[in-house]
C-alpha cells in the first residue's frame, strides 16, 4: 500500500499563495533631455551664425556701393579733365566760316532809331548793328539771311530784328543771294535792352546750318 508523499512542498493550504516579487525597478532613461539639450545648443548656434552671416552681408553692401559710386564719380571726374578745352571763339576782324560762306565782323553801332525822321522805326530799347562781310566761298549761289543769324549775351539768346531792318540804307542785309566768289557787306540788326554788353553773333550760312561764333566783348 502506497503512502502519501511525505515532501512538504507539495503541500499546500487552500486559498494561501506564495507573494510573487517583481524584479528591481527600471531606471529612466535620459535620452530625451540629452536630445533636447542638443537640439537647444544646435539652434543657439545656427541662429548665431546665421545673424552674424546676415550683419556681415549688411555691413558690407553700403561699402561696396561706396566704392562704386567713388570710382563713377572719379572716371567723372578724369573723363571732364581730358576733354580739351573749347576754342576761343574768334574776334571782330577774324574770318570765320559756316558752310559756304566766310563771315567777318568789321563794327558794332548803336541807334535808338533806323531810317529817317518821317520814315523809320524807334528800337524797344536800342539798336545794335553788326557789319558783316560775306563771302561765298562754294561752287553754286547761296543766299544770305539776317534772320538766321543770332546774338548772345548772359545767357539769353537774341534774334535779327527783320521788320526794322527793311529802313536801313543797305537792302543787302536781308535777304540777298551770293555767287560764288562775291563779296556782300552788310548789317545784323537787333533791338536789345540798352543795358545789354553783347558777348557773341552767332553767323549761319542757311537756316539749319550749324553756325559760328564771332566774340563781340
Amino acid at each position: 500500500m502506497a503512502h502519501p508523499s511525505s515532501d512538504p512542498s507539495r503541500h499546500t493550504q487552500p486559498g494561501h499563495t506564495h507573494p510573487q516579487y517583481g524584479g528591481p525597478p527600471r531606471r529612466k532613461s535620459n535620452a530625451p533631455l540629452i536630445l533636447i539639450v542638443i537640439a537647444s545648443v544646435l539652434l543657439l548656434v545656427g541662429g548665431g551664425c546665421a545673424a552674424l552671416i546676415a550683419v556681415a552681408a549688411g555691413s558690407g553692401e553700403p561699402g561696396t556701393t561706396a566704392a562704386v559710386e567713388t570710382g563713377k564719380a572719379g572716371g567723372g571726374r578724369a573723363e571732364r579733365s581730358k576733354r580739351p578745352a573749347e576754342p576761343k571763339a574768334a574776334g571782330i576782324g577774324a574770318a570765320v566760316r559756316d558752310g559756304k560762306f566766310t563771315f567777318t565782323v568789321t563794327e558794332l553801332e548803336r541807334r535808338e532809331r533806323i531810317g529817317s525822321d518821317v520814315i523809320g522805326a524807334d528800337a524797344q530799347g536800342v539798336f545794335l548793328l553788326v557789319h558783316v562781310k560775306v563771302e561765298n566761298i562754294g561752287d553754286e549761289a547761296q543766299t544770305f539771311m539776317a534772320a538766321a543769324q543770332r546774338l548772345h549775351a548772359g545767357g539769353k539768346q537774341y534774334e535779327a530784328d527783320s521788320g526794322a531792318s527793311i529802313y536801313l540804307d543797305d537792302a543787302k542785309s536781308l535777304y540777298e543771294t551770293i555767287n560764288p566768289g562775291n563779296v556782300v557787306k552788310g548789317v545784323v540788326l537787333f533791338d536789345v535792352p540798352k543795358t545789354l554788353k553783347p558777348e557773341t553773333i552767332e553767323l549761319h550760312d542757311s537756316l539749319f546750318s550749324g553756325g559760328v561764333r564771332v566774340s563781340l566783348s
